[in-house]
């Protein structure tokens, strides 16, 4: 008997799955336009910003310290970088930023305080704050037990450095300082003349200030107007009474 072969069936390869492929791809380009979508409308940008906490700069010159501007791209703000653009001012100790979704940033600063005040050379009082900067009285208010300063150059470190040490001294040990100059020596490069509303001339140095001025207030609350020296050492000399002759 003749012996019939059967042809081997091909087995069906696996056909590619397209149609997945289609649907993916879909869905990623339509995720990229509603991103695209996203950061083009007015949801994803700064839509306000708003300043608390500022006497001494306006709301306008602390918004274009900042950088920031209306229109800008909200998830691109840094509040760190925010900040160190303002602490840049001088007049700003810290600043808190908190961003509000959608679009809104609020800034909260916390300015240097006022330890003194100066003429201008316009003549204009100006108050110095603890960083050293200068601003118009007018923008501050006046505290009236705060010290004046005299015949300070500007560019004068030790200016700055007086500034940090008189905010860290408490106001009751200050207020009774009427006056600060500048009296540098070779020995004593930050040597300063002090004089006080109870008529006593103070010598000292800007880095001595702070361990010096509660001695300084021990003798102006004891004894008599005179010269208080506070160097290397202390020294309290009183000034000479003027004697009136009554006429015969």
């Amino acid at each position: 008997m003749s012996k019939t072969h059967m042809p081997v069936l091909k087995q069906d390869k696996p056909k590619p799955k397209t149609a997945k492929k289609i649907i993916w791809i879909l869905l990623l380009l339509f995720v990229a336009l509603l991103t695209i979508l996203f950061f083009r409308s007015s949801i994803s940008q700064v839509t306000e910003i708003q300043i608390k906490g500022n006497t001494f700069n306006t709301s306008e010159q602390l918004t274009k310290q900042s950088g920031l501007r209306i229109g800008d791209q909200y998830f691109g703000v840094d509040p760190k970088v925010v900040q160190e653009r303002l602490v840049k001012l001088g007049t700003i100790k810290s600043a808190e930023i908190t961003k509000t979704f959608p679009g809104q940033i609020s800034i909260v600063v916390t300015e240097h305080p006022t330890v003194a005040y100066e003429l201008s050379e316009d003549g204009e009082l100006q108050a110095i704050l603890a960083s050293g900067a200068s601003v118009p009285v007018t923008a501050s208010g006046i505290a009236v037990e705060k010290p004046i300063l005299t015949k300070w150059d500007a560019s004068d470190p030790n200016k700055a450095e007086l500034s940090k040490a008189l905010a860290e001294i408490p106001n009751n040990l200050t207020s009774d300082i009427s006056e600060i100059m500048p009296s540098p020596t070779l020995s004593f490069p930050d040597r300063i003349k002090l004089y006080t509303r109870s008529k006593f001339e103070v010598i000292t140095s800007v880095s001595l200030l702070r361990d010096k001025v509660e001695y300084l207030n021990q003798v102006t609350e004891m004894e008599r107007p005179g010269l208080i020296t506070m160097l290397e050492a202390d020294s309290y000399v009183p000034f000479e009474e003027e004697v009136v002759e009554e006429a015969e």
